[in-house]
């Protein structure tokens, strides 16, 4: 007589979850403790914290400090953004459709901001642009031109991908048998077909971005205060206050990878599904 499916032993779990949900777990507990802080009253030598609230997150949003920092960074970040679509762009288009000798150095040049710690790199900087002609040192300006070289290796392998994806090439080819010019045939039929691209390569770069330490500090420091420098600066003050920074940057930059990746995915879908 065959068993019936209520006697069925239990499945195993696959050989991956047990691999996967302890890496996922030692990844979320200590945020899981971070907000925890954040929105505690007082957690002294208890399991749990004595009460909960919000006084932290809100004393955060009205702090004038706080928001100048963000601010900056936010300025700082779009700029360099904007920089880096410009210098790029066309670069990844002419490397894509035109010069492939062009494409095999890009491919070297975007490993460079891996291959140099920024420590180096900002000694350079601070020694080029300390003084002489173009003291940038201590300017927004410097953090922008550094932030494009950051960004290259992002926003340059996005818009190849999104070149390939989209065969610019036979589209260049198909709008030139039909009687546009180069440039006309790049604006019109090309980048429209880019926003997906250019969308990831921005929002992706700028979670990066956003919490970039190093070359804030080492270039310009509480000069121009921005985002990690002034976590840097308060770090000493109230737990509860910091642990409510960490909590509010950790949730922009997952809101903004979303947005680079996961709105993304639902765009390209319904594209291809028009």
């Amino acid at each position: 007589m065959p068993a019936s499916a209520n006697n069925q032993a239990p499945r195993a779990l696959p050989l991956h979850w047990w691999v996967l949900v302890p890496i996922f777990t030692s990844l979320a507990l200590p945020l899981a403790a971070t907000l925890l802080y954040a929105i505690s009253t007082r957690w002294g030598a208890t399991l749990l914290p004595d009460g909960l609230t919000l006084e932290w997150l809100q004393r955060l949003w009205q702090t004038p400090r706080f928001l100048a920092a963000f601010g900056r960074s936010l300025i700082v970040v779009a700029g360099a953004l904007l920089l880096s679509l410009v210098l790029i762009l066309p670069v990844a288009f002419l490397a894509h459709t035109r010069f492939a000798w062009l494409e095999r150095g890009m491919n070297t040049l975007v490993l460079m901001p891996f291959a140099v710690p920024p420590v180096v790199t900002s000694v350079g900087l601070l020694q080029l642009y300390a003084g002489g002609p173009l003291p940038l040192v201590g300017t927004p300006w410097i953090l922008i031109f550094t932030y494009v070289s950051i960004a290259l290796p992002f926003v340059y392998r996005t818009l190849i991908n999104s070149l390939r994806g989209i065969e610019a090439t036979e589209l260049m080819e198909a709008a030139q048998l039909l009687g546009a010019s180069p440039f006309v045939a790049f604006l019109r039929v090309v980048l429209p077909n880019l926003r997906l691209g250019i969308r990831i390569a921005v929002f992706l770069s700028l979670s990066f971005l956003i919490g970039e330490f190093v070359f804030a500090n080492l270039l310009v420091g509480t000069r121009f205060e921005t985002l990690q420098i002034y976590l840097f600066n308060v770090r000493r003050e109230s737990g509860h206050f910091t642990s409510a920074l960490v909590i509010t940057l950790f949730t922009f930059i997952l809101i903004l990878t979303w947005l680079g990746n996961g709105k993304s995915e639902i765009t390209d879908s319904k594209e291809r599904s028009l």
